[in-house]
């Protein structure tokens, strides 16, 4: 009956008794099978674990550019791994760390979820976080556009000859020049 309808008798079910078979075409089911396939390996999205490292003696601006980064990563959809690197006698005080963690925990509550609490692992602090699917990642405000009558006023100054510049050092204004 296959060959009559030139498909091919594939056995679906061997461990049943009797085997259970089907008449198809093989071909046209391998494809489809692969299409399958590929498809759901695109909708599977593809978690990238970063790291930050941080130190307890870190400054401010060291700290704001650092944890910035993080955000990004955040909204980015990634998964950060955030190191508190302690050196020396460091180590004796993992309040420090624990304090910068909870912090950056705390800058980010907004989007971010915490996925794995600080912990010490020999001279390392570390805590996992993670985007939090639930809220939505906040953009930042773009800057507004200056309102319509400061450009006026800047663009009738500039028609009127207003110097905007100041004039270089050493040159003499015009009425320097005639006093």
């Amino acid at each position: 009956m296959a060959r009559e309808l030139e498909l091919d008798l594939v056995e679906v079910a061997d461990k049943a008794n009797p085997p259970v078979c089907r008449i198809m075409d093989y071909g046209k089911y391998k494809y489809e099978a692969a299409q399958r396939q590929k498809e759901s390996k695109k909708k599977a999205s593809n978690v990238v674990v970063k790291e930050m490292k941080y130190r307890p003696k870190i400054s401010g601006g060291d700290f704001d550019t650092k944890t910035r980064k993080v955000e990004k990563f955040l909204q980015e959809g990634h998964k950060v791994k955030i190191t508190i690197m302690f050196r020396g006698r460091e180590v004796t005080h993992p309040q420090l760390g624990r304090k910068i963690l909870d912090n950056i925990a705390e800058r980010v509550e907004e989007y971010a979820k915490v996925e794995a609490y600080p912990r010490l692992d020999g001279r390392n602090m570390t805590m996992v976080l993670g985007p939090d699917s639930k809220k939505k990642p906040k953009r930042k405000p773009e800057r507004p556009a200056p309102p319509a009558d400061v450009v006026k006023q800047g663009v009738a100054a500039a028609d009127n000859g207003a110097a905007t510049t100041p004039p270089p050092v050493g040159a003499v204004s015009d009425e320097a020049a005639k006093s």
